[in-house]
């Protein structure tokens, strides 16, 4: 069953409406999320993990420290990375994930903790 050339014209024809109002709903599907931060955002969060990861690192066993945050929008936590040389230690990811926790008020289930390369730069 092929649809002719005719025939489809006279459906778009018909229907311009709903055919834009798709067409602006697969736009808006493709634009990234966020308000637009951009860079200048990005580099604010940066500054952030730096300052959570110096945090991170003073705790004891924790070692050197790297973390990233997620967000879901301008001022909502979405999720945790850390990433440090402590972290085969029960005890020192049950105190990061704590600490984690308690500064971006993230529940444990958002925040993963894993140990960076032995020896190696992150």
């Amino acid at each position: 069953m092929a649809i002719k050339k005719e025939e489809l014209k006279a459906f778009a024809a018909e229907n311009k409406s709903v055919l834009l109002i798709v067409a602006l709903g697969l736009v808006l599907l493709l634009l990234p999320a966020g308000g637009g931060g951009g860079a200048a955002s990005r580099a604010e969060y940066s500054e952030e993990e730096e300052k959570l990861a110096e945090v991170l690192s003073e705790i004891r066993g924790v070692g050197e420290c790297h973390v990233l945050l997620r967000r879901s929008g301008k001022d909502q936590m979405a999720g945790a990375l850390v990433v440090c040389e402590g972290a085969k230690s029960a005890e020192v990811c049950l105190a990061v994930k704590k600490a984690v926790a308690a500064y971006t008020g993230l529940g444990s289930d958002r925040i993963m903790i894993l140990q960076s390369k032995q020896g190696g730069k992150l």
